[in-house]
C-alpha cells in the first residue's frame, strides 16, 4: 500500500505524487483509488489501490539507483544487431517492466540507432515517451522542475 504523498512511477506514464485516495464508483462498482497527480504534462490519473501491484507501480529510485540508470546510459553496450520487430517488442517489454534501468537503456539504444539510420515513426514516439518517463522520475528524485530535468538530461545524452 502507498501512502499519500508518496513519489510513485507508473509504468508507461511516468512518475507522479499521490495526492489522495477516494472512493469512487464506475461502472456500478465502487472501489478505492489511488488520485496521482502527474507533474509533467499535469494531468491526474486514478489507478485502483486494489490493482496498483498489478500494474506496476513503484516507488521512485534512490539516488544511487538513478546515478546507476544514468550510468548503463552511457556506458552500456547497445545491440543493433535485431530486426526492427524483434528491437520494438523487446523494447515494449523494457518499457512495461516501469524499471528506470530499462528505460535508460531503451533510450540509450534507440539514440544509438537514431545517430546511424533515421527511426520510424513508431521509435520515434517509443523514444520520447521513454524520455519523459524518464525525465518526469529524474525531477522528483533530484527535486527539479520539468526543465530542469529536460536540461540535465539533454547533457547527459550530449555526452
Amino acid at each position: 500500500m502507498f501512502q499519500v504523498g508518496d513519489k510513485i512511477v507508473y509504468p508507461m506514464h511516468g512518475a507522479g505524487v499521490i495526492e489522495a485516495t477516494e472512493e469512487k464508483e464506475i461502472l456500478g462498482e465502487k472501489q478505492q483509488y489511488y488520485v496521482i497527480k502527474m507533474p509533467i504534462g499535469n494531468m491526474q490519473v486514478l489507478v485502483p489501490m486494489g490493482k496498483a501491484s498489478d500494474v506496476g507501480i513503484r516507488l521512485v529510485v534512490d539516488m544511487p539507483t538513478l546515478e546507476k540508470a544514468l550510468f548503463i546510459f552511457h556506458h552500456g553496450e547497445s545491440d543493433q544487431s535485431l530486426p526492427w520487430s524483434q528491437r520494438y517488442r523487446l523494447h515494449i517489454a523494457k518499457m512495461k517492466t516501469g524499471d528506470i534501468q530499462e528505460g535508460a537503456e531503451v533510450i540509450r539504444d534507440l539514440m544509438c540507432r537514431n545517430k546511424t539510420k533515421k527511426l520510424n515513426p513508431n521509435e520515434k514516439k517509443m523514444l520520447n515517451s521513454a524520455k519523459n518517463i524518464l525525465i518526469s522520475e529524474l525531477a522528483l528524485v533530484k527535486g527539479f522542475t520539468e526543465n530542469q530535468a529536460i536540461d540535465f538530461l539533454n547533457e547527459d545524452f550530449d555526452d
